[in-house]
């Protein structure tokens, strides 16, 4: 009689749930990983093609590409839509149910406008290659709509660009958009000077970058500046409509809004029977079980996990790391169950989750960034080739990094952007 084969199931073809899958490659298990995505996306460099440095492909890959040798792996396109941890079962949204042994949800995290919801379809998010792919339509469109304006106030509206949220991904977008206004379209209109855009940073809190150490903050903010980026500190956004923002009690008209405030967990960790934080991230045991179902795990964005009196940051290594973690957690319970058991119990057996926190990166435009690094900090030119060699190496695929390298290195010689095409208007899918 054949011995019953251990099934996993993963949701979530992120960081976390590529990195899971990979750790179980050669484990005696059968894998099922879903995803609403077709791909696995290189979250960290979205906004380099939200600014139409990088084209699509540069920063994502089929799922079914990167798991095209992993026989122990099958790929689901669906959307999950109910997890049932009594039954042991997940079911999609086209009804298909499908049975674990162990579940892993690995569904990341989406934008969050602090219950102003009304905000989000005048201020979009950067989360998926379908927020890039928009974001890069509006900032292109606003300089058309703005040759075309027939008023200088149109145009002025039109001009203007406020990029909501002082962290990495707002630092970003910032110096991307300022370096496009200032060099990559410089004298490719009649009617408009693009120099003439108001790039403005918006930050709630005292400073930007506020998770990295207050001199790389204020590096980072003197150079923002530098390239004609206007730093706003200190006061939040009280409002957000078709027509501009209110800020400080006063009413700015603009045309072009976006947002990097903030992030609220996948709604999938409210079909969990367990508590949330007011994220709504999913509170995890030490081991990054949930509560009484040691066969269910969560990781990266959605788990909400204390360590030395921290949260653990949503951010791609600690994903990676949980991902290992799991995988080899679940190895060991296959194959030394005895040592490792699957059983519901509220006392976790195995060596508790601990991230290893080697620092933070941020590029700020054209050969600049700042870097953290254990407390081993510099900024400028080798931060930023830093940087670049960082994120070039953790490229998924041989093609993605010399692709990625090609087109820097023609931005680089040339200011100019490789992924400038617009969709007909009329057309575009939102």
């Amino acid at each position: 009689m054949h011995e019953k084969i251990h099934r996993v199931v993963i949701i979530g073809g992120g960081f976390g749930g590529l990195w899971t899958t990979r750790g179980l490659a050669t484990a005696p298990v059968r894998i099922t990983l879903i995803d609403r995505a077709n791909h696995h996306l290189f979250q960290p460099l979205l906004y380099q093609v939200a600014t139409a440095g990088l084209s699509s492909p540069d920063i994502a890959a089929p799922l079914r590409h990167i798991l095209r040798d992993q026989r122990n792996v099958e790929v689901r396109l669906g959307k999950v839509v109910a997890i049932d941890v009594t039954r042991k079962s997940i079911t999609s949204k086209d009804g298909t149910e499908l049975a674990y042994d162990t579940l892993v949800i690995a569904t990341g995290a989406t934008h969050a406008y602090f219950g102003n919801d009304a905000w989000a379809p005048h201020a979009p998010g950067l989360k998926t290659l379908a927020d890039a792919l928009h974001i890069r339509q509006r900032i292109l469109s606003a300089f058309e709509s703005a040759e075309l304006a027939a008023s200088l106030v149109d145009r002025e509206e039109w001009m203007h660009f406020a990029i909501v949220g002082g962290g990495p991904t707002g630092v970003e977008l910032a110096g991307m958009l300022a370096e496009i206004a200032r060099h990559t379209l410089r004298d490719e209109f009649r009617n408009i000077d693009p120099r003439r855009a108001t790039v403005r940073l918006i930050e709630a809190g005292p400073r930007v970058l506020g998770g990295f150490p207050e001199s790389l903050s204020a590096k980072a903010d003197a150079h923002l500046r530098s390239l004609g980026v206007e730093v706003c500190c200190g006061a939040p956004v009280t409002a957000i409509d078709a027509t501009g923002y209110a800020l400080a009690g006063a009413s700015v008209k603009c045309r072009t809004i976006l947002w990097a405030a903030g992030v609220a967990a996948s709604p999938l960790g409210a079909l969990l029977p367990v508590a949330r934080d007011r994220a709504g991230r999913v509170l995890v045991e030490p081991d990054l079980t949930i509560k009484n179902h040691r066969d269910v795990f969560v990781i990266g964005d959605l788990a909400s996990l204390q360590q030395d009196g921290k949260p653990v940051p949503g951010v791609a290594p600690a994903a990676k790391q949980m991902g290992a973690y799991v995988a080899k957690l679940i190895r060991a319970r296959v194959e030394r169950p005895e040592k490792f058991p699957i059983a519901n119990s509220n006392v976790a057996v195995s060596k508790p989750f601990h991230y290893a926190d080697y620092g933070n990166l941020a590029t700020i435009g054209r050969m600049s960034a700042v870097v953290d690094l254990r407390g081993f900090r510099f900024s400028g030119v080798f931060a930023w080739l830093f940087w670049l060699a960082a994120h070039v190496f953790f490229l998924i695929g041989f093609r993605n990094r010399v692709a990625v390298l090609l087109n820097w290195a023609t931005s680089y010689w040339t200011y100019q952007r490789s992924a400038r095409i617009m969709l007909d208007s009329e057309n575009e899918t939102r």
